[in-house]
């Protein structure tokens, strides 16, 4: 992972979680993986970030900043059923130590990542994979009129 100087005025307010995030985006972009935040699978359960790989394969990150951030989470383990690969994305300063040995685990900082461990692979059934396809162009398409026209939105 080589971390950039370059100034970045939108960083400073991103939370230390987007912060992470936004490294993950860029690195698995240059996998030729697609990526969206904060996507809903189901109710009750938000992603830090999902993945749609060249294949249909989608991979879900969850993005813990801080050891009290990790052990606060009840809910990682229902994004299991959720993807076909699931990894923690922390930081250097993250104790590496608390994550479960069979997730996978990204290390990021705001400009980039390195995959330390490669997630184990669990296939999707085929209607659920559909489903989640579906809701991440939804969301993508969205967010990406949000910022073309933010009034459209309302309602």
């Amino acid at each position: 992972m080589q971390t950039a100087s370059l100034p970045d005025s939108g960083l400073a307010a991103l939370a230390p979680g987007q912060r992470l995030a936004r490294g993950v985006c860029r690195h698995l972009r240059g996998l030729d993986f697609v990526s969206v935040v904060e996507l809903v699978p189901t109710p009750g359960l938000r992603v830090d970030v999902m993945a749609l790989g060249p294949k249909g394969e989608i991979w879900v990150i969850e993005c813990k900043s801080s050891r009290a951030d990790f052990l606060s989470d009840r809910k990682w383990q229902g994004y299991l059923d959720w993807c076909d690969r699931f990894f923690f994305a922390v930081d250097q300063a993250f104790p590496l130590d608390l994550l479960p040995a069979d997730a996978g685990l990204i290390l990021t900082d705001p400009y980039d990542a390195d995959i330390l461990r490669m997630a184990p692979e669990g296939k999707l059934a085929p209607a659920r994979r559909k489903a989640l396809i579906q809701a991440f162009a939804r969301h993508a398409a969205l967010r990406l009129q949000g910022l073309r026209d933010p009034g459209s939105l309302a309602g």
